[in-house]
């Protein structure tokens, strides 16, 4: 436990600082060494937060793959523990790591002090730290877990910059669209006027007249749009709608299949980590299940869990229950005869990671020329109507 101390010296001229010690009492023998007389010895606070912005997922990964590092180098625990929370890392993570270490002193597990420190990590690194504990190797469970979690990133971002382009190009060619409709399409509406409204083509009435009322009532249509969107987002927050719009995707023809094998490989991921860092198969079932967010494969594997409970080998319950590809059958029965199941389970998830991004390049080849038909059509009516317009008023009869 670390002390502040304040102390008069053999000039007695008052001193300040901390000191780290198992009590107070022997704090005060330490500091008597030193030649130093006690007036005041408090428990230090842990340092003071300067700021309010919380950490980044990748400045709690940094201080945790620093922590590995140590252990990794034959550094104790609890000095590990305690170098990270003298360092120079955001003060959130030095704050939690000196609440470690003094949990550490009073005698708690490392993996309970690790969940009552607030840390930002997945429910798995508890998880593994506690099994690292009970095998005497925890460096290389959480190393385990870091990777898991370093591979549910990395499956995240690629979906995410995927659909960035996509995005972009729609968000585009609505701008342009409306562009179309507030700048260029007013600009021809005294064509309709003192015109016989059957001179006029139906599709050029139809594009000037929406011109027309985009104009008229645009901050109304705004705020409907601003309202409707804050709306969903609302919606969308809500667990129940979360879980309805996920097994709605899961549903689409080529997007669903992506959604099932990245799931599916990150499940594969999981149980191949956990299992190779000695917990029992029952339990890792449970707790991979636990990451996943599609329901009707979470439904499929919660009955692979129970009748593996029953008695039924893991690579028959996932057959009976249809929970993965043929392929994966075989890639996990091959483990189980061969007594290398976590190792089969994760080149599963590795085969599921390849075909995933497979799928996610044919997605993409069929979002962006769809979103460019779409808008390119939409553009071209436009046009088309005001061009009809033009045609009809400027008609020289012969």
């Amino acid at each position: 436990m670390r002390y502040k101390y304040q102390a008069l010296d053999r000039q007695q001229q008052e001193i300040s600082g901390t000191i780290d010690a198992a009590n107070d009492r022997e704090a005060a023998r330490l500091l008597q060494r030193r030649d130093l007389t006690v007036v005041q010895l408090k428990v230090f606070e842990n340092q003071k937060i300067t700021t309010s912005r919380p950490p980044k997922p990748r400045d709690t990964w940094a201080i945790m793959h620093e922590l590995i590092t140590l252990l990794e180098s034959g550094v104790s625990l609890i000095e590990a523990v305690k170098s990270l929370a003298e360092s120079s890392h955001h003060p959130h993570l030095v704050q939690a790591f000196a609440q470690i270490a003094m949990k550490l002193r009073q005698g708690s597990t490392f993996s309970s002090a690790l969940k009552e420190s607030n840390l930002e990590l997945p429910w798995y690194i508890f998880q593994l730290a506690q099994a690292g504990e009970l095998t005497g190797k925890l460096a290389p469970a959480l190393r385990d877990g870091l990777q898991q979690l370093e591979y549910e990133t990395r499956i995240k971002n690629e979906m995410r910059n995927a659909l960035v382009y996509p995005t972009i190009l729609i968000v585009s060619g609505v701008i342009a669209v409306l562009l179309i409709f507030v700048l260029v399409v007013p600009k021809f509406a005294s064509i309709l006027k003192n015109r016989n409204p059957d001179e006029i083509p139906f599709l050029a009435k139809a594009v000037l007249n929406s011109g027309m009322f985009l104009n008229q009532h645009f901050y109304e249509i705004a705020l409907g749009l601003g309202l409707l969107l804050i709306f969903l987002a609302y919606l969308f927050k809500n667990p129940a709608m979360q879980i309805k719009f996920r097994e709605m995707l899961g549903k689409l023809p080529i997007l669903g299949e992506w959604l099932i094998e990245s799931e599916t490989g990150r499940w594969s991921a999981m149980l191949g980590t956990l299992i190779e860092n000695r917990v029992s198969l029952l339990r890792a079932l449970e707790l991979a299940a636990e990451g996943v967010q599609l329901p009707s494969l979470k439904a499929r594997l919660s009955l692979v869990s129970q009748h593996v409970k029953n008695g039924v080998t893991l690579s028959q319950a996932l057959h009976d229950n249809d929970a993965i590809t043929p392929t994966g059958h075989n890639l996990i029965r091959a483990g189980e005869r061969a007594g290398e199941l976590a190792r089969m389970l994760k080149s599963l998830a590795q085969l599921y990671e390849e075909t995933g991004r497979n799928r996610m390049k044919r997605l993409l080849l069929l979002i962006e020329p769809i979103a460019i038909l779409v808008i390119g059509a939409v553009i071209g009516v436009i046009i088309t109507g005001v061009i009809l317009a033009i045609t009809t008023v400027n008609q020289i009869k012969i």
